[in-house]
């Protein structure tokens, strides 16, 4: 089966797999956001977070492949009263035009072989402006063991090493290791072992 039919199936459940509130990593981050300013949401599936980044008064483009989740994406933000650009694209063929946004956020989207992600990560540095911010958050290798969520295959969970590497281009950036219970819908459900990165260009 393929990523997307995956994912279409996934997403294909009434449901949000994941909820409707955003990622707990990215609400803590409030204080760090523009008050205004384009934000990219990378694989933004369902758009809890997306949706919340436009709350908070960014010009939201939420990108995801699947029509499914964009479906839901929409009916959430009429819900919430917000705007959102939404596109229907695979994140490895989108384009990443440079120097574009304000904010780019990347929250658990761990589908991506190593070659998809280099070629994902390069763009996202790529498209963030100087002086913007970007956000993400992933699996590290221990999620393993909690089985509470994330992808099964060992090379597409994230080390301190692989984003150091990735992004150590960077103004300033922090990363951090850490192990939290997890209330994200079906989808993240109990304890899990997670990596942050908040960096500046």
């Amino acid at each position: 089966m393929s990523e997307l039919a995956r994912w279409q199936g996934r997403y294909a459940v009434a449901e949000y797999i994941f909820g409707e509130e955003p990622n707990a990593f990215l609400a803590a981050q409030k204080h760090l956001l523009p008050k205004s300013g384009k934000a990219l949401a990378v694989a933004d599936g369902e758009a809890r977070n997306g949706v919340w980044l436009a709350q908070q008064g960014l010009d939201v483009h939420s990108i995801d492949f699947s029509s499914n989740a964009q479906d839901k994406a929409r009916a959430l933000a009429e819900r919430k009263g917000v705007s959102i650009h939404l596109e229907n694209v695979d994140v490895h063929a989108f384009p990443y035009p440079e120097n574009t946004y304000d904010v780019v956020v990347e929250i658990f989207t761990q589908f991506s072989t190593p070659n998809e992600r280099a070629a994902k990560w390069a763009g996202m540095l790529r498209t963030l402006k100087p002086g913007g911010l970007m956000l993400i958050e992933g699996y590290t290798p221990k999620q393993l063991e909690f089985k509470t969520g994330g992808p099964k295959e060992l090379d597409r969970l994230y080390t301190r090493d692989m984003l150091e590497k990735a992004f150590g281009s960077l103004a300033r950036y922090e990363i951090k290791e850490y192990e939290a219970y997890m209330t994200e819908g079906a989808g993240h459900a109990g304890m899990g072992a997670v990596i942050d990165l908040v960096g500046w260009k």
